[in-house]
């Protein structure tokens, strides 16, 4: 079993801080900062087009494309994008509850066609009962997942390519049909950490995604999950989401995380925290419980930190280390099940770049990578097959600084 590595297209604003993040938007924290922050980068297509053609030349699979408020629309964004790259799938997030399943089934099909077969799925149920009631969904956490469950019986049953009745709770369809099925069949990644989203992921997902625990807590979701698939006569594949900070030495690495941490004051993050302690979601509680608010004893695991959920929701643990410790964390959730990398860092542009040409070699000799792209950013191959590094250790960029 190899690695699938995957990269993130920032659509909600990108920069060299984790503050600026919310800068292009608030982000849903509400801030007393006014005026242009420093460094800031609008998610234009233009800077996205270089992350997409970075990300491809680099050798990743796929790039995430995020959902919500505080970003621009998934779909949209990466049509445009598919038209300035050749390989590269887009994993492309969504909410189930605001869209007909039927209408996504025909959505996925025509994007296939357009792309050439270059969609992934990324369902996202939405944990934030405020954001779900802005686009019309008033249904409570519990009730949006069975709900999920239903809208993927109805899109699959769409995609057999014949008339599909189905009558429940939430759904009541006769004849839903996409005239010219997907193909192939986009592969569909689901996170959740309550219980009311095992089930729904046991008896849909192909690949399970859950946020970057320390690797005890995430083999729990794993035999969790696995479990709950077995007792459906299923099999369920598994991912990761995290952030990395990779470079030359575990020195440079950690003095790049101490700086992103250097960026945030007292404030910010209490602003932040305080926002994302009202989300229902059972995996933001988790991510919360890492750190508790504070910026003291962030290495929750060896060179697992937790300092990026500060401020930021979802995701908020990054891989910190030279490239060779942040390929053997790789390896160590590997050995749990994981197959699916899906990562992130700031700069995107940047940390993608530090990441595949760093990291991205240290797997391929490891075994854990099918290939590793072929490029003449990457250098002449040493006596042992293994390209070299950039002049100087450090990332070629392809805009930007660091």
């Amino acid at each position: 079993m190899t690695v699938h590595l995957h990269w993130f297209l920032p659509t909600g604003g990108d920069g060299r801080t984790l503050v600026d993040r919310h800068a292009y938007t608030d982000g849903g924290v509400g801030r007393s900062r006014r005026g242009p922050v420093s460094g800031v980068r609008a998610p234009d297509i233009d800077y996205l087009v270089q992350i997409a053609k970075a990300a491809e030349h680099l050798g990743f699979e796929a790039v995430l494309t995020p959902t919500g408020t505080w970003c621009e629309d998934a779909w949209l964004t990466t049509a445009a994008l598919a038209q300035h790259t050749e390989r590269l799938k887009f994993l492309v997030a969504f909410r189930p509850g605001v869209i007909s399943p039927v209408l996504a089934a025909q959505m996925a099909a025509t994007y296939q066609r357009v792309t050439r077969g270059r969609l992934l799925l990324n369902v996202v149920t939405g944990g934030d009962s405020t954001e779900q009631r802005r686009f019309g969904d008033h249904l409570d956490h519990d009730r949006r997942y069975a709900r999920t469950g239903e809208f993927l019986t109805v899109l699959r049953g769409a995609w057999r390519g014949q008339p599909y009745d189905f009558t429940g709770e939430h759904y009541q369809v006769e004849g839903a049909l996409t005239a010219l099925p997907p193909d192939p069949l986009p592969e569909i990644f689901f996170g959740g950490s309550s219980p009311a989203a095992g089930p729904v992921a046991a008896g849909h997902a192909d690949v399970y995604l859950t946020w970057g625990e320390p690797p005890a807590q995430v083999k729990q979701k794993i035999d969790w999950i696995r479990e709950l698939a077995r007792e459906r006569g299923r099999t369920v594949r598994f991912g990761i989401r995290l952030h990395t900070i990779s470079r030359d030495s575990s020195r440079e690495a950690w003095a790049t995380a101490d700086r992103l941490l250097g960026d945030l004051d007292a404030e910010t993050i209490a602003a932040a925290q305080e926002a994302l302690g009202r989300s229902e979601s059972v995996g933001q509680r988790r991510m919360l419980a890492l750190h508790g608010g504070s910026r003291d004893n962030l290495e929750i695991s060896p060179n697992l930190w937790a300092g990026v959920g500060l401020v930021r929701g979802g995701a908020g643990t990054a891989l910190v280390g030279s490239h060779g410790e942040v390929a053997d964390r790789i390896e160590e959730y590997h050995e749990l099940g994981i197959e699916h990398f899906v990562l992130s860092g700031y700069p995107h542009l940047e940390e993608a770049y530090w990441f595949g040409e760093g990291v991205t070699p240290e797997l391929a000799a490891r075994g854990l990578l099918t290939k590793i792209p072929a490029s003449p950013l990457l250098g002449v191959p040493d006596a042992s097959g293994r390209p070299a590094s950039a002049p100087g250790g450090a990332p070629l960029l392809g805009g930007g600084g660091r």
